[in-house]
């Protein structure tokens, strides 16, 4: 790996956003090299920087049951003990658990600074971002197009295929010629979107994620439920 998809890799471990062939890699990186793990907790910091600016947002039924797994039994809160204390701060210091957490309940503005924060690794400040949102209107994914008009595409939550489908990524500039693909993936995964014989990315050009059979789009246009979607503006 070249420094920067190192750097890249540090970057999205400590966001929790790898799938388990490359954590477990990433994690026997920072376990026996030196550089790597640095570049971990650098990127963990500047995270935990970022989560200080989030709003706080109650937790619901969901996520105490989740800290309730991952104590191992369940947690009656019933009032302050020195025991449920103990279990609480064990999983208040598991980064493991808060990026997950972060990922499912965090603020769409601390996910697109996240997103933004691994693109940082990967090519210079990008021109335009998309943010796209979910039906519920939140950010799980992030569209980063820059100067050079090279795009890519980077999840910011996990977002499940079912067999024989497909993610197919759409873009619309001219609403007479119609959505045109640009990138499909089996996962959510770090992608490059095919932009290169398109024109030049503007603001307010709509990206999409959409369910496709394998292979994509049998009428070269979206066919399926469409996951997520929104528009591009200038990157502050």
């Amino acid at each position: 790996m070249t420094p920067a998809e190192r750097d890249a890799l540090a970057a999205e471990y400590a966001l929790g956003l790898l799938e388990e062939a490359d954590a477990t890699q990433a994690a026997h990186l920072a376990e026996t090299d030196t550089d790597f793990a640095a570049s971990v907790e650098a990127w963990r910091a500047r995270l935990a920087e970022i989560d200080e600016t989030a709003t706080a947002v109650p937790a619901g039924d969901a996520l105490w049951h989740r800290i309730e797994d991952r104590l191992g039994s369940e947690v009656h809160v019933v009032g302050p003990s020195p025991r449920f204390t103990e279990r609480l701060l064990a999983v208040w210091n598991s980064l493991g658990f808060w990026r997950g957490a972060g990922l499912a309940a965090g603020t769409a503005c601390l996910a697109l600074t996240a997103g933004l924060a691994v693109l940082a690794a990967r090519q210079p400040t990008p021109a335009l971002v998309a943010a796209l949102l979910t039906e519920d209107n939140r950010v799980a994914a992030i569209v980063n197009i820059g100067a050079d008009g090279r795009a890519n595409l980077i999840p910011l939550a996990a977002l499940p295929v079912p067999s024989g489908r497909v993610l197919e990524v759409w873009t619309l500039w001219d609403r007479a010629r119609g959505p045109v693909s640009v990138g499909l993936s089996q996962r959510a995964q770090r992608l490059d979107l095919k932009v290169e014989n398109l024109p030049r990315a503007v603001p307010d050009q709509l990206f999409e994620i959409t369910l496709e059979p394998v292979g994509g789009s049998p009428t070269g246009r979206p066919t399926g439920q469409i996951l997520m979607k929104g528009l591009t503006a200038r990157a502050l």
